[in-house]
């Protein structure tokens, strides 16, 4: 038989699904294991927007719809990003979804051409480095440090442009930190990208979940010569808690989204008919269960911040947005835990998993060696219960 496709075989199972994965598994069989692995609300949907997806079965709304999503979903995204980040689009600059994963790849799909580099801070989520090479495109990691705050620089990005830079890919609040940038730090690396005409795939699925009062700035928000050249990402999975939904939404200039949603049509074509109008009941509805899931996870974090920093031989800094914990682990490298020599954060996890039955995502994945990534999107007694754990293992 003639070979597969290399670039297919050349893409790399995620990560965390890995883990989340072997997780599931051994629920399944009984053992009693927490999970911090997967990026997903453990809140459940709202009942309006529920009511509103049965509401939609009940008119028979059950059928295709425009490819790239309707036109009220589309407006609503309009008015729901100008509300919250001062962003004017109109609809035929939309192209609604199956989820913003989906979409981070169609806006790869628009502007990459084999052999295009593609810069990516780490650390990073998993998959923007996959999706880059799934093109064709070279991905160049750009590490920051946690004494960085995980933050890249102007200067880290100038220097790794050269004339095959055609984008960056920007996670704003950030998978799997949690760093939040400010308008300071985006308007620094904005001029970089429009002085070099790059084009930016803006991620800020996120950006809801913001805390200590701290605002949130889109880079699309600063001038027209940014938001020219911004591909925006955004959805109503982590908002909302509506990851099974499978809905995202990207904004971007006309030319370049209608070169999206021609690859909605003849790709996925139209996203779920029923989840449209649950996203559209969604970003319509008064916003207050947003605003307590956000009272909740920042709850959580500053439980699992605080006691983090107070065991040996770990740390974390205080992530400002999404639901992440990165605990840096650099301490036990080269020590015995249980029997198990750790000599990176994937022995650590392994053994963790194992031994003490929590899970959590080696960092390696992320570009971030000698950490392992927690989320805090569970409930305050699984966090207590994986904080005691955690300190049962690194005494055993």
């Amino acid at each position: 038989m003639k070979e597969l496709s290399r670039i297919a075989l050349g893409v790399r199972a995620s990560t965390t699904m890995a883990i989340d994965s072997l997780f599931k598994q051994m629920k399944a069989e009984g053992q009693d294991v927490i999970g911090f692995a997967a990026g997903e609300p453990d809140f459940n949907t709202p009942d309006d927007i529920k009511e509103a997806a049965f509401q939609a079965i009940r008119d028979n709304f059950t059928r295709y719809t425009p490819a790239s999503g309707t036109l009220e979903l589309k407006q609503a995204v309009c008015d729901r990003m100008k509300a919250d980040c001062g962003l004017c689009y109109e609809p035929a600059q939309v192209v609604i979804s199956s989820g913003a994963k989906h979409l981070v790849y169609l806006a790869l799909r628009a502007l990459v051409n084999p052999g295009d580099e593609v810069i990516l801070p780490t650390p990073a989520w998993v998959s923007y480095y996959e999706l880059i090479r799934m093109m064709g495109g070279i991905p160049v990691m750009v590490p920051a440090s946690e004494a960085e705050d995980f933050k890249l620089s102007a200067e880290k990005l100038e220097a790794a442009i050269t004339d095959r830079t055609k984008a960056i890919i920007l996670n704003n609040p950030s998978n799997p930190t949690g760093m939040v940038y400010d308008a300071g730090q985006l308007r620094a690396l904005a001029d970089v990208c429009v002085r070099h005409d790059l084009y930016i795939v803006a991620d800020e699925i996120y950006y809801s979940l913001i805390y200590d009062g701290k605002p949130f700035t889109s880079i699309a928000s600063l001038g027209d010569e940014v938001k020219e050249r911004t591909v925006l990402i955004n959805g109503v999975s982590k908002s909302y808690a509506m990851t099974g939904w499978r809905i995202g939404y990207a904004m971007a200039p006309t030319e370049i989204a209608k070169v999206m949603a021609n690859y909605v049509s003849h790709s996925t074509g139209s996203p779920c008919a029923v989840s449209q109008k649950a996203a559209l009941a969604a970003l319509t509805a008064p916003q207050e269960s947003v605003a307590d899931m956000r009272k909740a996870f920042e709850a959580r974090r500053n439980y699992m911040v605080e006691r983090m920093n107070a065991m040996d031989g770990i740390s974390c800094i205080k992530p400002e947005g999404a639901f992440y914990v990165m605990m840096n682990i650099e301490k036990l490298i080269g020590r015995t835990i249980g029997g198990t020599l750790i000599q990176n954060d994937s022995d650590f996890a392994a053994a963790f998993l194992k031994q003490g039955l929590v899970a959590v995502v080696p960092g390696e994945g992320f570009g971030a060696p000698n950490f392992v990534r927690w989320s805090y999107a569970a409930s305050m007694e699984n966090i207590k219960l994986g904080m005691d754990r955690l300190e049962k293992f690194l005494n055993s």
